[in-house]
């Protein structure tokens, strides 16, 4: 799993979330590939893993609540997604194995995570490397919606690794923003 980032007074805003979203884009392709290796069957290992995905999330939003320098509006939005991550982890654990509930659940999550994502992406504009979060958040809506679609017919889970590697990408872009947006101004404050 990723490593916490630092989140001490000395870290910058954009330090932190670039930390925060590279973490998020490791995390995301490496729980991609193992969920691809073992959805198939929704045995233990990948009911494990659709548990974990979500309270990553969370631990991830929660980071990101802690750090606080990035903007003023975002907070409660932040919250919102600890709440709908957990609810989205204790329903994945519920719905076990089953293919039809585990769309559902993983649909309903990816409209409320992603609207959120949205939100915070929207309100930190001014922080600069926000349009791929916006993005994938808007993204992540629309997914959501066709995962609520396919749970109707019983399709395949192993579209969420898809999903989650394409909200890695996400991640790694803003972050690659992030970084080349403060060495501009770090250069341009000289």
């Amino acid at each position: 799993m990723a490593a916490v980032p630092d989140v001490t007074p000395t870290s910058s805003p954009t330090t932190v979330l670039r930390r925060l979203y590279l973490g998020r884009f490791v995390f995301a392709l490496l729980w991609a590939a193992l969920f691809g290796a073992v959805a198939g069957d929704l045995g233990a290992p990948a009911r494990l893993l659709l548990v974990l995905y979500p309270v990553v999330d969370l631990a991830a939003a929660l980071v990101d609540v802690r750090s606080r320098g990035t903007d003023g509006r975002s907070p409660a939005v932040l919250y919102a997604n600890v709440a709908f991550s957990a609810v989205a982890a204790v329903a994945l654990a519920v719905v076990g194995g089953e293919p039809t509930g585990v769309l559902a659940t993983w649909g309903l999550w990816a409209v409320a995570a992603g609207a959120t994502q949205l939100a915070v992406g929207v309100a930190r504009r001014a922080v600069g490397g926000q349009w791929p979060i916006m993005l994938s958040g808007g993204l992540s809506v629309l997914a959501g919606i066709a995962f609520l679609a396919m749970s109707s017919g019983g399709s395949s889970v192993t579209g969420i690794a898809g999903y989650a590697t394409l909200g890695g990408i996400f991640f790694l872009a803003s972050a690659l923003r992030l970084g080349r947006g403060s060495a501009d101004r770090t250069a341009a404050d000289r």
